[in-house]
């Protein structure tokens, strides 16, 4: 069987791609990073995914680059957006050169073990927000990972072209309880229903005529 390392942050749109990568037919091993996130309410998400299916999680602790990657609200104590997802609200979330970096890792990780490929969950989405989602970029990195070892390792990101909706779609014809997963960007008991990933992750499944299975503060008052 095929080997795929998985970029696996807890968070939905990565748990879809984990289990599409099983779904494709590969061995995974999914990799989480903790850079110095706001919190780690999507991480112990991936742990506990990882526990039940028994994968062998790898959690990575790299807060220490956050003496480089100044200015983001995800790392910083920055204020984040209450607004809908959209270039002007969430530049303040962007972490300098997060995803070459994480590519990087995840890329030597696969070579270490002899695997065939790195699963990432980049998604239409995030073009016009964060650059290192784009079609562009993951496409280049993917060339240059192709170059960087004795041993060729793709990229693939499975949903580049995909709304949030689609990977959804995709996602509940694989059965996958979406309770799993955290996406809010505070890390407070419950979703705040509020920032600009809530939103997204709401209009996601509004758009399916659902009802999102995560308790948000809202409900919990």
């Amino acid at each position: 069987m095929k080997k795929a390392v998985v970029i696996y942050s807890g968070g939905m749109d990565s748990f879809t791609v984990l289990h599409r990568a099983i779904a494709d037919g590969f061995e995974v091993y999914p990799l989480s990073f903790h850079y110095g996130q706001r919190h780690s309410k999507e991480l112990d998400c991936a742990a506990a995914v990882c526990e039940q299916l028994g994968l062998a999680h790898k959690l990575v602790d790299i807060r220490s680059i956050n003496t480089l990657l100044a200015g983001s609200a995800l790392t910083d104590d920055i204020e984040v957006p209450a607004a809908d997802y959209a270039e002007g609200n969430m530049k303040a979330t962007v972490v300098p050169n997060r995803n070459m970096i994480l590519l990087s890792l995840a890329i030597g990780y696969a070579v270490s073990i002899d695997a065939d490929e790195v699963y990432y969950g980049a998604h239409s989405g995030d073009h016009d927000i964060y650059p290192d989602c784009r079609p562009e970029f993951v496409e280049a990195m993917n060339q240059v990972s192709q170059l960087a070892n004795y041993k060729a390792i793709p990229v693939r990101s499975p949903y580049l072209y995909n709304s949030k909706a689609e990977i959804l779609a995709d996602g509940l014809s694989m059965g996958l309880d979406y309770s799993q997963t955290w996406t809010c960007y505070n890390g407070r008991e419950f979703a705040c229903g509020n920032c600009s990933a809530c939103r997204e992750r709401l209009g996601a499944f509004a758009a399916h005529q659902l009802t999102d299975p995560l308790r948000y503060e809202e409900q919990a008052n």
